[in-house]
């Protein structure tokens, strides 16, 4: 993967970005990607200008998708917001939103810990609506055991291929079982998998909320551990496109980190690495059959890597699974941008589309790789949500 310069002199002012952005279709309170982004920027250059607007940027992507001049407008915007910051001090809210981390491994480290954080969570609404998260927002329950302790307990089959998973922090504290799908799916292709506990946050959720320096800390330790197993030729998989953007991409556009630029050629989504080893003649393709029916939501996230759907495809795989395309934008929680107060109707509008297609599809779960836009799908459309891995292992299980 190439290297992004971060030129704000590359935007030709076409608007596209506008066109393409869904909180500008949203709220007339966002100027627009163009102007927040390229077009101020130039003017940061020289003046410690600040676009109040600015905050509304979910950093989504569509914008930089959508650029014929290559131009990453949302990175733009995250380094003025992380600017703006040295002078302003965040609010409690994005200082909560951004380190959930933390209160993840604090539940996590105790006997009933999650059980008691997500009853407190339940119970604080209103406290944390008073401090500007939304009561009405479908925030993530702990799950009562880490991904990471299950996986210490699990017993893999030994194999001479190996692959390096990176689970993140949705996998690892709220939703272990794709990282528990994601290993079964492996092991049936002969692979085992090995998991780095001093892994840490990607960074991406202190990114968006303006902690760059902490964003910047985490990205370090991470390419410290990971590259030493991408020297060694061994591949890096995530299951969480954001994770994986953030890993592979925004890393080399945000900061300057030697080896950065090497190591990304080594990460993998699942679906992509499972499509590359057909591609070889090397995937397990013994797939039992499904005769099940689901509708597909492609995170904005995974479409600015650039690398199709691959998830889609490999369902497509599976016999007699069919599974519809909704093809119908962004569904509006970018991250934790929807579970901020002053954000929730704008994300909600924003997935409206999304939502309406899906209920009217008559399918009552969606299948998505992304854990927040899952939560989102699931309070916007009230149905049932899966991400990609766990299907594809339940049809390798049924072959058996």
């Amino acid at each position: 993967m190439k290297k992004h310069h971060n030129n704000p002199d590359s935007c030709t002012a076409c608007t596209v970005c506008v066109a393409h952005c869904p909180v500008t279709a949203a709220t007339p309170k966002f100027r627009g990607p163009k102007m927040v982004g390229p077009a101020l920027e130039r003017m940061r250059l020289s003046h410690d200008d600040v676009e109040p607007s600015l905050e509304y940027c979910s950093n989504c992507k569509n914008c930089d998708m959508s650029c014929p001049s290559g131009v990453p407008i949302s990175t733009l915007n995250m380094l003025a917001r992380a600017k703006h910051y040295k002078v302003r001090k965040q609010s409690k809210r994005d200082w909560i939103l951004s380190h959930g981390e933390q209160a993840a491994k604090m539940a996590s480290a105790i006997p009933g810990g999650a059980f008691f954080a997500n009853l407190g969570m339940s119970m604080s609404r209103g406290i944390m609506k008073s401090i500007g998260i939304s009561d009405k927002a479908p925030l993530p329950p702990y799950a009562s055991t880490s991904f990471i302790k299950q996986f210490k307990a699990l017993k893999q089959k030994s194999y001479t291929d190996k692959v390096v998973f990176y689970p993140g922090c949705f996998i690892n504290y709220n939703d272990p079982q794709v990282g528990m799908d994601f290993v079964a799916v492996m092991q049936a292709n002969k692979f085992e998998v090995i998991v780095e506990e001093d892994l840490v946050c990607c960074g991406s959720p202190l990114v968006v909320n303006g902690f760059l320096d902490e964003a910047e800390a985490n990205a370090r330790i991470n390419i410290n551990i990971l590259k030493k197993w991408t020297d060694k030729g061994y591949p890096v998989i995530t299951c969480c496109t954001s994770c994986g953007l953030m890993l592979k991409q925004e890393y080399q556009e945000l900061f300057h980190i030697e080896g950065a630029h090497e190591y990304a050629k080594h990460l993998y989504d699942a679906a992509e690495f499972l499509l590359e080893l057909d591609e070889k003649g090397r995937l397990n393709t013994n797939f039992g059959t499904l005769k099940e029916k689901y509708i597909y939501h492609s995170p904005c996230h995974l479409r600015a890597q650039g690398m199709g759907l691959p998830g889609l495809d490999l369902l497509e795989m599976i016999p007699g699974l069919e599974v519809e395309n909704a093809d119908a934008g962004c569904c509006g929680i970018s991250g934790n941008y929807g579970f901020k107060d002053d954000k929730y109707d704008i994300a909600m509008k924003i997935g409206t589309p999304l939502f309406e297609k899906i209920k009217a599809s008559g399918l009552d779960t969606a299948v998505c790789e992304c854990g927040t836009c899952r939560l989102q799908i699931g309070h916007g459309a009230k149905v049932k949500t899966l991400h990609p891995m766990t299907l594809v292992r339940k049809s390798y299980e049924k072959a058996k």
